[in-house]
């Protein structure tokens, strides 16, 4: 890729990027104090703020890398975990899979929201300005919208593949009996490896394709 296409797509994803990954980490804290647990909250991190969530490497070097390896057509990272602390919640299995939930439905919901100023905003504005306005303002703000939907849809589904500590792995922890969920949990040390070498391998696509393709037909990116 050439430093001019570089920039680009750099400019491009970098606020979606940030965006997805702060409201993804924002939703869980505040479903967390919702559900009984002030933890994020005592610790300053719900707050939109991205400074407070920004992860050296996932937030900065690995979406930088992915822009430059895939020609900025793939772009994903992650910000700092929020605090979560099952133990002051009524119902910690339970209540920790509704928290967990919440930024992968958050990231959905903001898929949709993008869909929507894409669709009903952006579109007819093209049709009624200027051709410079829709070239120079118009244009990038609609690719800006459009990888908004990309970067919300692939977070929620690699987010909600089933192996802790990702979120998919906690809700699935929270749905099986407890003795099924204490056995599964305690693969959560070994999670990452687990979650790079199905990503290595490609197996990864098999779980987390079907719904990224779906949902960028349905919202018309794919």
């Amino acid at each position: 890729m050439e430093t001019a296409d570089t920039i680009r797509h750099l400019l491009i994803s970098a606020l979606p990027v940030l965006i997805a990954i702060t409201f993804h980490e924002v939703s869980h804290g505040l479903v967390a104090n919702k559900l009984g647990d002030p933890t994020a909250k005592m610790l300053g991190r719900l707050t939109l703020n991205p400074i407070a969530h920004i992860d050296i490497f996932g937030t900065i070097i690995l979406p930088l890398m992915l822009i430059v390896v895939t020609d900025g057509r793939f772009v994903f990272g992650y910000a700092k975990p929020v605090p979560i602390n099952p133990m002051n919640f009524k119902n910690p299995k339970k209540d920790m899979a509704i928290s967990a939930a919440a930024g992968p439905v958050t990231n959905l919901l903001l898929a949709i929201c993008s869909f929507i100023i894409w669709k009903a905003v952006l579109t007819p504005l093209a049709g009624l300005s200027p051709e410079l306005v829709g070239e120079k303002v118009l244009r990038p703000l609609t690719l800006i919208f459009q990888s908004g939907i990309v970067v919300n849809v692939v977070l929620a589904a690699f987010n909600m593949i089933p192996i802790p500590p990702l979120d998919g792995g906690r809700v699935l922890t929270g749905l099986l009996p407890y003795k099924q969920a204490a056995s599964f949990s305690r693969i959560e040390p070994f999670g990452f490896i687990i979650v790079l070498l199905l990503i290595y391998s490609g197996i990864a696509n098999y779980i987390i394709m079907p719904f990224i393709v779906f949902f960028l037909k349905l919202f018309q990116i794919y």
